[in-house]
């Protein structure tokens, strides 16, 4: 019987029960459901990364996408709040779209 100890998407009980299979589950405290969101976060991230195509990383980005969402109402904020947050720091400070891969810095 496989032991997975991680946080799953809330439909997931349901789609193992309709499998015909038995499981054990628990409902987390807020401290452990943010440790939990964190390390679902770089799991995910590093699902994307191992990628090996345009489709699977789209499907591992909505992945993170959900994660961050849950992040985010998790420390009070909704998603508009963190994309206002977003947008605001693209202003002054920019995006990544021109692809500036800074070598170094000099002091003089």
């Amino acid at each position: 019987m496989p032991v997975y100890n991680k946080l799953v998407r809330d439909r997931i009980p349901a789609i193992i029960e309709q499998a015909g299979k038995t499981f054990t589950t628990r409902i987390l405290n807020e401290e452990e459901y943010k440790k939990e969101l964190q390390k679902k976060a770089f799991e995910e991230l590093e699902e994307y990364v191992q990628a090996m195509t345009d489709e699977a990383a789209i499907e591992e980005l909505a992945d993170v996408l959900e994660i961050v969402h849950a992040l985010a109402a998790c420390h009070g904020a909704s998603i508009e709040q963190v994309e206002q947050i977003r947008v605001k720091k693209a202003e002054e400070r920019g995006g990544f779209r021109e692809k500036i891969f800074l070598v170094e810095v000099r002091d003089e």
